[in-house]
């Protein structure tokens, strides 16, 4: 599955033109440990013809009307290190080859991030992005990877990431996946995203009960 081109929807009130956008003060979002119900609104939400972000349902639901397309929402403009993120990402009925997960250390203003995927078929990446740069696969040789301990087409995930100290690792409903070592970003903003597959003819995942807490 080769899905290096990316279409940015930055949901942060730097949007692109045309793009309604709102992104709330989040209330002690910026003080650890952090953990959000999706009871209020306190992420980024918008909406154009190719996707929307909103409220739903108690979860924030993230629909992409057109394949091959990456959107993400964030928290607030703050800059944290040494994270642990965990939330639950609620397989709506999405196509197999949708990927979805968790930004972390992004560059203020830029696409400079890592972010960890998983998808419904059980794949998986970590991966680094740079402005204006193919992204990089930091696991597998540069290509995505499969693994047993993600249940293929579950109702749910529960995903985490470790930001910090020079790694990054992804977690699947509480079971280690892959881990590896950068330093290329070692502070930035979080913001959770999804990706639609090449041929996704649905595109539709909610994420719910996010948790923030700082790495030893």
């Amino acid at each position: 599955m080769t899905r290096n081109t990316r279409t940015i929807l930055a949901v942060v009130c730097l949007a692109l033109a045309g793009l309604a956008c709102q992104a709330l003060p989040a209330g002690g979002a910026g003080q650890l440990p952090f953990s959000d119900d999706f009871s209020s609104e306190q992420w980024g939400t918008g909406s154009d013809a190719d996707s929307s972000i909103a409220y739903a349902d108690n979860a924030l639901q993230m629909i992409l009307f057109k394949k091959n397309h990456f959107v993400y929402s964030t928290l607030n403009d703050e800059s944290y290190q040494n994270l642990h993120i965990e939330v639950t990402a609620i397989n709506n009925d999405t196509d197999s080859t949708t990927a979805f997960g968790i930004i972390c250390h992004q560059q203020s203003g830029t696409n400079d991030f890592y972010y960890v995927a998983v998808t419904p078929a059980g794949e998986f990446a970590i991966v680094k992005s740079a402005e204006g740069q193919s992204d990089v696969f930091l696991t597998n040789d540069n290509q995505w990877a499969a693994s047993e301990a993600i249940v293929k087409e579950a109702p749910s995930y529960r995903v985490g990431a470790d930001c910090g100290n020079g790694t990054v690792t992804l977690y699947v409903d509480g079971q280690q996946i892959a881990s590896v070592s950068d330093a290329s970003y070692t502070s930035g903003g979080i913001a959770l995203f999804v990706w639609s597959g090449e041929n996704a003819a649905t595109t539709n995942v909610s994420f719910d009960d996010f948790l923030m807490t700082a790495l030893p």
